[in-house]
């Protein structure tokens, strides 16, 4: 690990005066920062597929396209995991701008260097590169989050915080646009959003710090007198690889509970995201434009879906993450069953279904994240949510594309939509074991052991 990586020193305590109007202070700023932070990775993860038409010009094959892509979710997978396991010992102020710079660093060897673009196989190294380095964005943000906000207000914060993925995505299409329109250049799909988040790493860099007695001021759970049962001086000190990765993550059955859900939310998401066009044009014979917007309408339905799942975990459901999660996903499953068993000829119901399917499945998305984040000490909270993360997109992101093209084929519409069917279902069967469940993050150390 660098060494300007390593968690920041405690400092002196502040005088009782000025806690109050410094915790509020910093907790806006540091927000901030974590929020368009996360927003700039997503400026640089979907951009890809906005260069595809041109490069298929160029004489590229939507399977050898299809390839290359397939390196993001892969590497990022792996990285969410192993990096969330470094981020856990590192000081996020540092570690989140330095993957934001290596992505972008990617982006502008695709938007100047020729040969970037000259083979499958070096599309694939650096898209792999690229998809490392975006997974060093979640789990810092999450480890700042377990910090800087008790138990209680983490449905709300994780649920606003989450939606920076859906602005960040949204920006992608108007950038690029921009930069056709500046330079008319399809490379611009490339180097404008880089260039717009080295501006986000610097803001990112400024605005966010480690942990609160890193500046003086005393630990989240004191501040706002919110104790997990059993919390003891321990949850402040920082842990070793060996007990964050044995100790709270493979030992730790819940999570391993959640993180199999998460394949089935990952393939339920993905599954309907990226088949939406093919499946609109083909069954219910939409033209491209109709098509397009359902696009748009699913992805941007997430914001206030999560919002709203955030805010019912925290008041409605009391922190009762599982329950919560399998609510939403039964609502899911009803709007997947519209969507596939409504009749061609009717697109405003496939409309409706399609936005809320969207409002819906970016809820559970972010439960399953949060409770990550909970199931483990807050200094092991990165790896945890790495964990899920893993499953989610080396399962779930994956067999949405392979399995569900592979299903498709050979039983038709009909035989993808089971898939995703079952995938709700058995997303809310591995959701189920944590609906009683104390939270894990809540036992001393020795308790774990």
């Amino acid at each position: 690990m660098f060494a300007f990586f390593r968690p920041a020193a405690h400092q002196a305590p502040l005088p009782e005066e000025k806690i109050d109007s410094t915790y509020r202070r910093l907790r806006w700023q540091i927000f901030a920062g974590i929020f368009f932070g996360y927003a700039g990775y997503y400026l640089l993860r979907k951009n890809f597929s906005l260069a595809m038409p041109y490069l298929i010009d160029e004489g590229y094959s939507r399977g050898d396209l299809g390839l290359a892509m397939s390196a993001i979710a892969i590497a990022y997978g792996l990285s969410k995991f192993l990096m969330g396991l470094v981020s856990d010992r590192s000081n996020p102020r540092y570690f989140l701008p330095f993957g934001l710079l290596v992505s972008a660093g990617v982006m502008f060897i695709f938007g100047f260097a020729p040969w970037a673009t000259s083979s499958v196989t070096m599309m694939f190294i650096l898209l792999f590169i690229n998809g490392w380095a975006q997974g060093m964005g979640w789990p810092p943000s999450g480890r700042t989050m377990v910090h800087w906000w008790s138990q209680k207000e983490r449905g709300g914060v994780v649920s606003v915080w989450n939606v920076a993925h859906n602005v960040g995505g949204g920006l992608i299409g108007p950038l690029f646009l921009i930069g056709m329109g500046l330079f008319n250049d399809w490379h611009a799909a490339f180097y404008v959003p880089a260039a717009v988040a080295l501006g986000v790493a610097v803001f990112a860099f400024i605005t966010m710090r480690d942990t609160p007695q890193s500046v003086g001021l005393p630990p989240i759970e004191k501040y706002k007198n919110d104790y997990p049962e059993g919390y003891d001086a321990s949850h402040e000190d920082e842990f070793s690889a060996k007990e964050i990765f044995v100790k709270y993550v493979l030992r730790n059955k819940m999570l391993w509970y959640i993180a199999m859900a998460n394949v089935f939310v990952y393939l339920l998401r993905y599954g309907v995201l990226d088949w939406a066009p093919t499946y609109l044009k083909e069954a219910k014979h939409f033209d491209v434009d109709k098509t397009s917007w359902a696009y748009f309408f699913y992805e941007w339905a997430g914001i206030p879906g999560t919002l709203l799942c955030g805010w019912m975990s925290d008041k409605i459901f009391r922190g009762n993450r599982g329950l919560t999660g399998m609510v939403f996903m039964a609502l899911v499953t009803v709007a997947t069953l519209v969507y596939w068993l409504n009749p061609a000829g009717n697109p405003t119901v496939d409309m409706i279904a399609l936005f809320s399917i969207g409002f819906l499945i970016y809820g559970p998305v972010m439960l399953i994240g949060l409770q990550a984040l909970e199931l483990a000490p807050k200094k092991a909270a990165g790896t945890a949510a790495g964990f899920t993360g893993l499953f989610g997109y080396l399962g779930g992101s994956v067999a949405a594309s392979a399995a569900m093209g592979y299903t498709v084929d050979h039983f038709g519409w009909n035989g993808g939509f089971v898939l995703l069917v079952g995938a709700c279902l058995l997303s809310m069967a591995f959701l189920a074991p944590t609906l009683w469940h104390k939270q894990v993050a809540s036992q001393s150390r020795e308790a774990v052991a």
